[in-house]
């Protein structure tokens, strides 16, 4: 039984379900605004699993307690960036670190050609395996046209 079909990118929460529409994106931007964390928006080219480090667009929003405002930031980002995946992550920092608490995808390219896993026998019984993402094999700005 295949239980992604269509080889969507699952990364974050909500990733195995339908796209969110807007009113469930706000819904989670206010659970987040509620808990009091802070929100911001991402955007890649390159979504793989070890790059967890995506581009932020615009300012981390730690003051804005407005789930219209984040939503307009999000949509900014999606006619900025028609073709990446982009995703709102919120920060908790009642503990003095801000920590990633919860982080979705709300944007994703019309084409998502996957990954690639390549397995390495090493010494003894020792396997290696590495993940290469089919979109890298162009560069950068080119990967989803």
């Amino acid at each position: 039984m295949m239980t992604n079909p269509g080889n969507r990118l699952t990364q974050g929460q909500f990733s195995f379900m339908p796209d969110l529409t807007d009113k469930e994106i706000t819904a989670q931007i206010k659970y987040a605004l509620g808990n009091g964390w802070a929100v911001n928006v991402e955007y890649t080219d390159d979504p793989h699993p070890r790059n967890t480090y995506w581009e932020m667009f615009g300012m981390p929003m730690f003051d804005l307690k407005d789930p219209a405002g984040i939503l307009m930031e999000v949509n900014n980002c999606r006619k900025t960036f028609p073709g990446c995946y982009i995703r709102v992550t919120a920060f908790d920092s009642s503990r003095g670190v801000e920590s990633p608490r919860m982080s979705y995808i709300v944007n994703r390219p019309k084409k998502e050609p996957g990954f690639r896993l390549t397995r390495q026998e090493g010494a003894g019984r020792t396997v290696h395996y590495t993940v290469h993402s089919y979109a890298t094999d162009r560069p950068e700005g080119e990967r989803y046209t």
